[in-house]
């Protein structure tokens, strides 16, 4: 159980330094985009193309590393005033159904890869299946969470958060 914990955390840190990445790379092209576009009179067509891969990516790295902290929107105000044995099993559940979403992501974004592999992106050059491997990525990195989240609720307490 402790390796699948320390395998765990250090995807869940990759995972967010990649998003991080993300996030300043899509920020630089932005700006380089509107210099381009505004200050030089001279638009690059690549520069969208690249800021959309960004933004795929910092939202689904982001959201693999907070579904190992448990970062996920929570409405469990109800949930608290229920008993401790009837919240364990809510919790269950919604790991449950976190899983359910992840191999169906995983299972659309691979379907739509496979089936834009042969297409590509003009200005980029490079296949349309690319805009679905964050997705996958993040889709496998959520399912392993949510599993040890539930090995963790039956085994042993909760996992420290990564970044505090």
């Amino acid at each position: 159980m402790d390796w699948l914990s320390a395998l765990s955390a250090r995807l869940s840190r990759w995972v967010l330094v990649m998003a991080c990445i993300c996030l300043a790379s899509l920020g630089t092209i932005v700006i380089y985009g509107v210099v381009l576009r505004y200050v030089f009179n001279d638009s690059q067509p690549y520069v969208e193309q690249v800021a959309l891969l960004m933004v795929i990516s910092v939202a689904m790295f982001g959201a693999a590393a907070g579904a190992r902290d448990s970062g996920n929107i929570g409405l469990d105000s109800l949930a608290k005033l229920l008993p401790q044995k009837v919240q364990f099993w809510i919790k269950v559940i919604v790991e449950l159904l976190i899983i359910v979403f992840a191999l169906l992501l995983l299972w659309g974004s691979v379907h739509m890869g496979t089936s834009t592999w042969q297409n590509t992106i003009p200005t980029l050059g490079i296949s349309e299946a690319f805009r679905y491997l964050p997705p996958v990525i993040a889709s496998v990195l959520i399912t392993l969470f949510s599993i040890e989240h539930l090995m963790v609720m039956f085994l042993r307490p909760p996992p420290a958060p990564v970044w505090n």
